[in-house]
Parts: C-alpha cells; structure tokens; sequence
C-alpha cells in the first residue's frame, strides 16, 4: 500500500499551495498562502522518497519524524499524521508557516538534491495541524493525574509556552510570567500576521489556560515581581526570556531611526486594535516614506514586507554581503522583491545624515577570504561612498541577551561570554538549584524552532527534577 502512494516524485511535479498575487496581499497582513485541499496535500506528501536515512528528520531541530507523516497524509490517515507531527512538536501549525524550511528539512530533502524538487513538507505540516483543529482532533490537556509540584516559567514566548504545554500535560502546576499583556512572545508580536495571523496563536493559547497553565501578564520581573519571590512560590523555576536587546550601530539616536523590535510590535499591536501612540504620531509607521532596512536575516525580511504593507513610498533593504550569503529565508526574499522591496547587496552603513533622518551613509563592500565558519568576510571598497535618502531608519541586526542577573538582582545567577544564562546543553540546568533556562546560546534565524526544542527538552529535565527532589523530601 505504502510503496503504491508513495515515491512519485519523478511523475509528480512540486506544487507549493496557491499564492495571493502581490499586488493583493501587499494591502493587508493575511497570510499569503491558500490552504492545501485534501488530494492536493496528499498528492504532494506522496512525492516523498521515503528514503533510508531521512535527511529532513536529521535537519529537524525537533527531530520530527517527517517521512511518517508524510506517508499517512498521502494513503488518508490525517488524524494518524496529526498524532505522529505533534508527538515531536507541541505546535506544529506554526511551525508548517514560519520555520526556514528551504535552510532545514526542504533544504536538505533527498530528491530536492537530486534535482526533483523538495517535498512541500512546511505546507504539508500546516495542513495537517489545521485540519486537526477544525475535526476536533487537537484534544484539550487533561492530566490523567494533578500533582503538588508548581514549576513558574518566566517568559511567555515559544520555549516558555512548549515548556508549559509538556509540563501541564503530567499534572504539574505550572505558572508563567511575562512583561507583555498577551502570551505568545515573538509569535504575537514579533512575527507579522501575513507569515502568521493571531487567531492561530490565541488558539494555542486557550488552549494552555483551559488546561490549567496560569498566566500572570504585564509582569515585570525585577520591578513587579522580584525573582527571589517567583522562586520562593515554585518548586522549580525556568528562565525562557528569549532575546529581546536590538544590537546598535554608532551614533543612531536621531528621530527616524528605530529598532526592529520596536517596529513590528507596533504594527502586531495596531492588527490587535490596540492604542499605539508612536504608530499614531507616525514614528513608527511608513505610510509616505522613504524606508531603509538594515540587516539581511527573517526579521528584516519581516520589516521591509511591513513597510509595504503600510504604504512606504520606497522600501529598501541593506546587507553586506551577497544574495547568496544573507542569513533570511530566500523564500522571503523572493516575497519580497514580489511585493516591490529593492535589496542593495554588499552595502554597509557607516553613519546617518540629519535629524530627523535624512540619509544612511553607506559603504560598498566586496566578499573576501572565508572567516572560521567558511563564510566569505565583507571588505570595504575604498571610495565607494555614497548616501541612501531616507525618512525611516529600521535597525534589523539581530537581538542580544538582556543581563538579567542585574536586572533581577540575582545573585549566582552565571551567564555565557554572549550574556546568554549559562545553562547545561542536554538538560538545561543553571547554576542556581532547581532553576532552569531554554536555550543556552542565541539561535539564528529559526529561533522559534529552537526555543520550542529548548522548551521541551528543559521540561523533560524539570519533570526528572522534580522526581529526585519528591524522592528526596520522601527519604
């Protein structure tokens, strides 16, 4: 049966699902992507190879076990695949819309190699998990048994939010907190609604407070609530904060130049209807202006599509190296020059004219010898200057942990040489006692991914945890 539906992948060409024609998508922020039909999905899960040593899976950051699926949505079995996706992935539905799929499993997909064309597995992925919510096959978390521990989770982003799903589901008691009045993190508002619309994180969310996870939002910690007192309320405490400090560049303070973070937040709170004042007052909005995006990974990607969606007369993006060397998504990169953004590659800012902004300096560049990594280092062309017009200034160059021992006024709390919390690589484990951390180093461009196999992996230790303390206190 298997081996009839499967391996058709040199009769069956890929087919990614319909895509809105950019002049329409560009007026809104819905997703840009239609949703599979039943046979369609089928007919391209069944362009899997099924071949011995699964590279998608290896490439997986959740190790998914992406070939089982795919072959029970090519014979039919959907509420079968849904079990085998969510069984890695606690959501899998925002996985299938946002993970870098062409840099991971699609990317390294056997007959992708091979010169076939990668198996669809991203689209694949979200059609299943969002047929599972509209069958009823995504069950609500009912723990067979409630037990006494409490684990507080400091962060309500995607590592927090995994974390609590795992840690709910074996009848802990499990509390979040986060300085954001939503849950969800980067997913509601870093990420914009046309890679991936609210109602699917809000969805995610019910879920979790009708399971029981208590969330305590618009908490600061270290100035509402002491993290001495969160750990004096838990049996166990995780640190999933993420990374949320803009890296700068020099002198760039003038009125106009904003940060990324800042940017999408406000333009994710105005979709929720929400009061945004500097979006009001034009700081942060595009409408009629000359808007330069500096960076190169997802975030950019996400800032410059914003800006247009916004009605930015111009949109640009600067990166310093080559097409073939950015960090984003190429997928997005195409979405983008679709949707009208100009890339200037091998372009550096050195400096900005007037204030309010008037002008980026930037410096031509050239790839020279390859770094440690292997990557080929920008070097300057001397008398290349020149200068971008600009209204808006968007700094999109990646995120930096914020020091949390200082804030929080923690002490023994040991950080990385990043300023990353120092934590054990397979179990997550501070140097505090019982005190936990998702991700121990900042993750590239699929930090969500990441933070939700972090997430996962810590809530596996936490639950070993809180047995040899129960053990313990029993002896």
């Amino acid at each position: 049966m298997a081996g009839q539906k499967m391996l058709k992948f040199t009769t069956v060409a890929r087919d990614m699902p319909e895509k809105r024609p950019p002049n329409l998508r560009k007026q809104d922020f819905g997703e840009i992507y239609a949703e599979y039909a039943r046979e369609k999905a089928a007919e391209q899960a069944a362009r899997c190879s099924q071949c011995g040593v699964p590279y998608c899976q290896t490439h997986c950051p959740l190790h998914n076990n992406i070939p089982d699926w795919l072959r029970l949505t090519a014979e039919g079995r959907l509420e079968e695949a849904y079990e085998i996706s969510q069984a890695t992935n606690t959501f899998p539905e925002i996985c299938g819309r946002i993970c870098p799929q062409d840099r991971l499993c699609e990317g390294n997909c056997v007959i992708e190699q091979s010169g076939h064309g990668t198996v669809t597995i991203g689209s694949v992925e979200k059609y299943i998990t969002d047929t599972a919510f509209e069958e009823g096959w995504v069950k609500p978390i009912r723990p067979h048994a409630e037990r006494p521990e409490s684990v507080g989770i400091i962060g309500a982003g995607p590592g927090g939010l995994a974390a609590a799903d795992m840690l709910r589901r074996q009848g802990v008691q499990v509390t979040v907190y986060d300085r954001y009045d939503r849950g969800g993190g980067l997913l509601t508002y870093g990420i914009p609604g046309f890679k991936l619309e609210k109602d699917i994180v809000m969805q995610r969310m019910a879920q979790l407070e009708d399971g029981g996870v208590q969330f305590v939002l618009n908490c600061d910690v270290g100035e509402d609530l002491s993290f001495d007192a969160i750990r004096g309320k838990h049996d166990a405490i995780l640190i999933a904060t993420g990374v949320y400090k803009t890296r700068d560049l020099p002198d760039s303070n003038a009125d106009g130049i904003v940060s990324a973070i800042d940017y999408l937040t406000a333009s994710n709170r105005k979709s929720f209807g929400d009061d945004v004042p500097e979006f009001d007052n034009g700081e942060l909005d595009a409408k009629g202006k000359r808007v330069v995006v500096i960076g190169g990974g997802d975030t950019a990607m996400d800032c410059v599509r914003t800006a247009v969606r916004q009605g930015a007369e111009s949109v640009k993006c600067l990166y310093r190296r080559d097409r073939a060397n950015m960090p984003g998504s190429q997928r997005e990169v195409q979405n983008a020059e679709e949707e009208g953004v100009e890339f200037v590659w091998l372009s550096a800012p050195n400096g900005f004219e007037g204030d309010p902004v008037t002008g980026v300096k930037v410096q031509k560049m050239r790839l020279g010898a390859p770094d440690a990594t292997g990557r080929q280092m920008p070097e300057l062309i001397e008398g290349s200057d020149y200068v971008e017009t600009a209204d808006l200034v968007i700094k999109a160059l990646g995120f930096e942990p914020e020091e949390l021992p200082k804030l929080w006024g923690v002490d023994g709390l040991e950080v990385t040489r990043w300023g990353t919390v120092k934590a054990d690589f397979g179990t997550g484990a501070t140097s505090l006692e019982g005190v936990y951390a998702a991700g121990d180093i900042v993750r590239g461009a699929s930090l969500v991914v990441w933070a939700i196999r972090d997430g996962r992996d810590a809530a596996t230790a936490i639950l070993e945890y809180l047995g040899q303390a129960a053990t313990v206190a029993a002896e």
